[in-house]
């Protein structure tokens, strides 16, 4: 399966307009698209209707959809150069607009590269403990996304402290088998909401406002080290940054994002 298939993403037979089935299994407990999927099915619409690889992409949370409902993607190229396009999708159930996305796509393999980041040191991912979460999974993404915790407070240990603003997990997606692409990594990279939580000291994490990823170097990698940096939390809104690494070490990508606080009840 690939990243696409993960996601029920179908090309119409207008190359401009996709299609995903909002089931349960792409959304979150709840009852609504996730972020991550959304981005993740828009970036799939742009890659498959320009035949170029993501460069950046920003996706606009404008509102939910549920399951049952049918996201309708429509792309439009705005510019279309002989290394890079430029364009934009609109995710809309109807007439209610979704997310909208702008995004950069293409490639310059000839230029100098280069990598300034480096991956944290921690456990490798079995030995790393499963993410807590605070309502069902079942049925849900959160089910088909192993995530394990590298860095991070257990939630008897969340009393109000705040703390560093830095958390670690390992993630990967069981059934993609055929690589990890700018859509697996849109799913993944939505995640600095829950770095909330942990860098308040409480038992909540937000909804996304936003969410960018810039995606720098894909290599064959089965997990990826989510290393989010939460910047402050200020007015209700939390702001923060995602370093994506493959196995071996490499920078995939970056993810940022602004999210709405939520607490959980109880």
């Amino acid at each position: 399966m690939d990243s696409r298939a993960f996601l029920g993403l179908q090309q119409s037979h207008n190359p401009f307009r996709w299609t995903l089935d909002v089931r349960a299994d792409v959304c979150t407990s709840s009852g609504f698209l996730f972020g991550g999927a959304g981005l993740g099915a828009a970036i799939g619409a742009l890659e498959g209707t320009s035949g170029r690889e993501c460069i950046w992409a920003t996706s606009q949370y404008l509102s939910y959809a549920r399951p049952g409902e049918v996201l309708d993607i429509d792309v439009t190229v705005a510019v279309e150069g002989h290394q890079i396009t430029q364009a934009r999708a609109v995710g809309h159930v109807g007439n209610r607009e979704i997310l909208t996305v702008n995004a950069a796509l293409g490639d310059r393999p000839d230029k100098p590269s280069g990598q300034f980041e480096t991956m944290p040191v921690v456990a490798p991912p079995l030995e790393c403990p499963p993410r807590p979460y605070s309502s069902e999974t079942a049925g849900t993404i959160n089910e088909r996304l192993d995530v394990r915790i590298a860095k991070g407070r257990a939630y008897r240990d969340l009393d109000g402290g705040l703390g560093d603003g830095q958390t670690i997990m390992w993630a990967r997606l069981p059934d993609v088998i055929e690589g990890i692409d700018a859509v697996a990594l849109a799913i993944m990279g939505d995640f600095v909401p829950s770095g909330v939580g942990q860098a308040l000291g409480v038992r909540g994490g937000g909804n996304s406002l936003d969410n960018t990823l810039r995606v720098l170097h894909l290599v064959p990698t089965e997990w990826v080290l989510l290393d989010i940096r939460v910047h402050g939390v200020q007015r209700g809104f939390g702001h923060g940054l995602t370093h994506m690494f493959s196995e071996d070490g490499t920078l995939l990508a970056t993810a940022s994002q602004s999210c709405i606080v939520r607490f959980r009840r109880g």
